[in-house]
């Protein structure tokens, strides 16, 4: 590898820590919240650690933890967080398209790193995708991510003996403020994904008594995509 060629890889790096540095700062708490929320409820450190290291998906881990917590099985877990992060299917196949020309190995390994965050930001600098070199861009940004993830998640389980309690069951509003923060910008732009989230939240809060909490989940998210079929059928998205 020639010097030139080093360069080339050491300006990607530096430009992807940069353009993920946000999303690097933006997961430390939430993640922290994450580590401490599935400590009380029951998870050890290396299970929390764990889940993060292998799953990597914050609203899922939030809601898998809470739902460990109420003693949901295992199947209602599964299938709910299965449902939740199907769209990462959608978001492999929009980026993998992006950079379709990059050998498979760099397809596979960079897949595997996309979050909605992740997503979102190199789907801005799609230029990088052309540039040579450029996987180390969008490979530094995934991985300096997925580091602040697991990281946070593992203090948040260290601090979960520490801290109060009161002040720990405080968190539980990371998981409210994560979804919010991901509809609002939705709402803002396409005005029927909210009846779209308040028929979700009128299924789920109608048949979780019936069924309980883990299954009401799954049937409100699977009835919410089936109405979102209709109600966006007119919207370009």
């Amino acid at each position: 590898m020639g010097l030139e060629e080093k360069q080339w890889i050491k300006m990607q790096i530096r430009d992807g820590f940069i353009a993920g540095s946000p999303i690097f700062v933006g997961y430390l708490p939430i993640a922290i919240a994450y580590g401490v929320l599935a400590k009380q409820a029951g998870m050890t450190l290396l299970e929390l650690t764990g889940m993060s290291l292998l799953v990597y998906a914050g609203a899922a881990q939030f809601m898998g933890a809470g739902m460990i917590g109420i003693g949901v099985s295992a199947l209602e877990i599964i299938i709910a967080t299965f449902v939740l992060n199907f769209r990462h299917f959608v978001m492999s196949l929009s980026f993998i398209n992006q950079v379709k020309h990059y050998a498979m190995k760099w397809k596979f390994g960079l897949s595997l790193g996309l979050t909605d965050e992740t997503f979102s930001v190199s789907s801005i600098y799609k230029k990088q995708g052309d540039q040579t070199y450029g996987y180390f861009f969008y490979g530094t940004i995934m991985l300096s991510s997925y580091i602040s993830w697991v990281f946070g998640s593992f203090l948040g389980g260290v601090l979960g003996d520490i801290i109060p309690q009161n002040l720990s069951q405080s968190m539980g509003v990371a998981l409210y403020a994560m979804f919010i923060g991901l509809l609002i910008p939705s709402i803002r732009k396409y005005k029927r994904i909210a009846v779209i989230s308040i028929a979700a939240m009128l299924i789920n809060y109608l048949v979780s008594p019936w069924i309980g909490e883990g299954w009401g989940i799954v049937v409100g998210t699977v009835f919410g995509a089936f109405i979102g079929i209709f109600v966006l059928e007119e919207e370009k998205l």
